[in-house]
């Protein structure tokens, strides 16, 4: 293990074990700890990071102490942008979406009059240090009232609500997104309106955790309920071909979303019409004919 890996280890352990508290250089500081998982390798890691509030907003910033090149956590979060973020005592899945524009310039200067040291670092390099907003799942603990998971029904609509919402959130910034452009006056191309990285971010985050979540059922959940319930084969059957379907939609998707910044307004919102109605068709459908199956299946499970 590399002497900065080793010092890594310490802070996080030490970070664990005291409710969030460390000494050394990150005493009486803002820390996190983020999880991301590996671009390339697919395996999990941890780095303490500071952070600095904005309003609601939490965010981090891949300075790499000024070094010319992004942070690796940087790199992870841009190929999956669900993280963990654990600050205090409290631990939560979040989504990643580095801040672009005009957005990321003034985030940047809340960043730099709240922590002056960020902006040494971005005077030690040419390259843009990336702001990113660590945002909170809806329905998470900063919710209102948010309903409390007791049994294996109550977590696929939770999974299923978080889905619904970053769906959601493609929607909204590509309407943003068009309401740019159609802004824009006078000649050459419109100003790209800085929505990019939220739109993808998004996307991937829903496509990625809707595929973890189909595979789970498929491997696990359908094979056990199923032989608990064989009247309802083809019930089951149904959503395993869903699911096929699905997964040639989310390719769609992503095919559809990469080059948003040439379509047509009209197709476009269109096509993402048919298939965010598919996609929460879909949704629908595995809540109507699971939710009764699980409603009696504890979660989590007793050990």
């Amino acid at each position: 293990m590399s002497s900065a890996s080793s010092f890594n280890q310490s802070v996080i352990d030490e970070f664990r074990a005291n409710g969030g508290k460390v000494g050394g250089p990150f005493e009486g500081g803002d820390l996190l700890l983020l999880t991301t998982t590996g671009a390339r390798s697919g395996v999990e890691r941890t780095t303490p990071l500071g952070y600095v509030r904005h309003d609601v907003l939490l965010m981090v910033v891949g300075s790499n102490l000024g070094a010319p090149r992004h942070p690796d956590w940087y790199h992870n979060l841009l190929a999956h942008p669900v993280v963990r973020v654990e600050i205090g005592t409290e631990a939560y899945e979040a989504v990643a979406v580095p801040a672009e524009g005009e957005r990321r310039d003034r985030l940047f200067a809340h960043v730099v009059s709240a922590q002056p040291g960020y902006g040494t670092y971005q005077e030690r390099t040419t390259r843009t240090l990336p702001v990113v907003v660590l945002e909170r799942p809806a329905g998470g603990a900063a919710a209102d009232a948010p309903s409390p998971v007791r049994t294996l029904a109550d977590e696929l609509v939770e999974v299923h609500v978080w889905l619904r919402a970053q769906l959601e959130h493609v929607r909204a910034e590509t309407e943003a997104h068009f309401a740019a452009r159609a802004a824009h006056q006078g000649p050459g191309e419109p100003p790209a309106p800085g929505l990019g990285l939220q739109i993808r971010q998004h996307c991937l985050a829903f496509c990625q955790s809707l595929e973890f979540h189909h595979a789970g059922e498929d491997r696990h959940m359908f094979p056990a309920m199923e032989a608990r319930h064989p009247h309802l084969a083809d019930a089951f059957a149904r959503l395993r071909a869903e699911h096929r379907t699905v997964a040639r939609l989310q390719g769609e998707l992503s095919a559809l979303l990469a080059d948003i910044a040439g379509a047509d307004p009209v197709r476009f919102r269109a096509e993402l019409e048919r298939m965010s109605e598919e996609l929460t068709a879909h949704l629908d459908y595995e809540e109507e004919t699971l939710l009764p199956l699980l409603a009696g299946v504890p979660f989590p499970p007793a050990s």
